[in-house]
């Protein structure tokens, strides 16, 4: 668990991700979409991917453990709870009080 809040807290918004994944794609281009430069997890291509799936299932509290979205070192959720905050209008203003966008 500590290596996952690590790297959550590596940039204002931290995605953690499978390649084969549809949902990571759609939530990432989510965030490019909307002018954030995320850092994108693999967890394809970490040597502590089963260790962090784990962790990432804890601290959701379900699983898949992907696509996780973290803002400002916090989780916010996968991505149901994504995809209801940035329908909502909560998105955008949760990334700039993080730094990641100017707008």
């Amino acid at each position: 668990m500590d290596h996952v809040m690590k790297l959550a807290s590596e940039r204002a918004v931290v995605i953690f991700t499978l390649d084969s994944c549809c949902m990571c794609h759609t939530v990432t281009r989510l965030f490019r979409d909307l002018g954030v430069n995320a850092l994108e997890h693999e967890l394809d291509n970490d040597p502590k991917c089963k260790e962090m799936e784990k962790a990432l299932v804890k601290l959701l509290g379900r699983g898949p453990p992907v696509p996780a979205v973290f803002i400002g070192g916090k989780l916010v959720g996968g991505t149901n709870k994504v995809m209801s905050l940035h329908l909502s209008g909560e998105l955008v203003p949760m990334i700039r009080n993080a730094g990641a966008l100017w707008l």
